[in-house]
């Protein structure tokens, strides 16, 4: 069995065998997954009337305390949106009532983002599907090669400097 990646590989062999065109087997595996994975991400959202970044807002707002309140400082550093986006992202997202932005009780300066309760149901309803969606793209491994995938991904991201610290 091959994927394109061998082909790709085999092509590199050929063509240029005096170099190591390994890595090429995980990174262009990793790039293809990513592309494959973001597609049935998006279509999941998009049923929802969402896209991925507006998603990582409301689910890091779920699942960062009691209060599903964050700083929109906290919530880039929480979440998997550029600082660029962040600002964008609660326009849109305050302007369907999803989040509020209310000054800080504790920062003169500060804005604090809340989900709303519609932000909450919204998020409530859509993890369910987003978790499912990806337990399908994982099918073809069983739970002990999840385990060892999770686990090298980590290895790798840590070693790339992705740490909580």
């Amino acid at each position: 069995m091959a994927d394109h990646v061998d082909l790709v590989l085999a092509q590199w062999s050929e063509r240029r065998p005096d170099l190591d065109a390994s890595p090429m087997a995980v990174m262009g595996r990793l790039k293809r997954l990513a592309t494959l994975v973001d597609g049935e991400l998006r279509r999941n959202f998009a049923a929802h009337d969402l896209d991925s970044a507006s998603f990582d807002v409301l689910a890091t707002l779920r699942r960062s305390n009691a209060e599903h309140s964050l700083t929109p400082a906290g919530l880039m550093r929480s979440s998997m949106v550029t600082s660029g986006a962040i600002t964008q992202r609660l326009d849109r997202l305050e302007a369907r009532g999803l989040v509020t932005r209310k000054p800080s009780e504790t920062d003169g300066r500060g804005v604090q983002v809340t989900l709303t309760k519609a932000g909450l149901d919204l998020i409530d309803a859509v993890l369910p599907a987003h978790l499912a969606t990806e337990d399908r793209l994982l099918a073809g491994l069983s739970a002990e090669e999840r385990s060892q995938l999770a686990d090298s991904l980590r290895t790798l991201l840590e070693s790339l400097g992705d740490k909580t610290d």
